[in-house]
């Protein structure tokens, strides 16, 4: 969408990208999932590395880890396991900060519906971290050109965007 919108991050913006019209749509669902595994798969192989699980922070992260976890596992392999990052730890039961199928140890992809400043994949990548995780790489459905993804790789952490704020603007109808 085009027009004058405040960002999570608190910036100004003339584009705002709602992805989960998409990540919560079955049919966009089944679409990311299939195209995100098929990148996937191509940077495992090219970085040699071996992700078993999939997940970043709630709520923008959870249909796409979801997504693409099905996937995985739809191609006939054992496929991704999926998890969630809280915002904050529960303070009742196990107080866990990571929800799902996640352990200490395990190689895992950061995902992110869309990235601006790429503050939210910064914080997933730093609690998967802290919790033993070890991060292989990150993958966002919308990248908007503002910095995020340069800030993520100064970090070590390579990133796969499906989409940037050019092909979205270069699409037909887009304005």
């Amino acid at each position: 969408m085009y027009g004058d919108f405040t960002l999570a991050s608190g910036k100004k913006s003339d584009f705002y990208c709602d992805a989960r019209l998409t990540t919560l749509d079955p049919q966009g669902a089944i679409w990311l999932g299939q195209t995100a595994w098929a990148l996937i798969q191509e940077k495992s192989v090219e970085l040699g590395v071996a992700p078993v699980a999939i997940g970043g922070l709630t709520m923008g992260a959870d249909p796409v880890a979801l997504a693409i976890g099905i996937a995985s596992v739809q191609s006939g392999g054992p496929g991704l396991q999926c998890f969630t990052i809280r915002k904050q730890a529960k303070t009742h039961g196990r107080g866990k900060l990571i929800e799902g199928n996640f352990k200490s140890g395990d190689s895992v992809v950061v995902v992110d519906d869309t990235i601006t400043t790429g503050g939210s994949t910064l914080e997933a990548i730093e609690k998967i971290r802290a919790e033993g995780g070890q991060v292989a790489f990150a993958l966002v459905l919308v990248d908007r050109s503002e910095g995020g993804l340069e800030a993520i790789e100064a970090t070590g952490v390579p990133v796969i965007a499906i989409f940037s704020r050019t092909d979205i603007d270069a699409a037909p109808g887009s304005r």
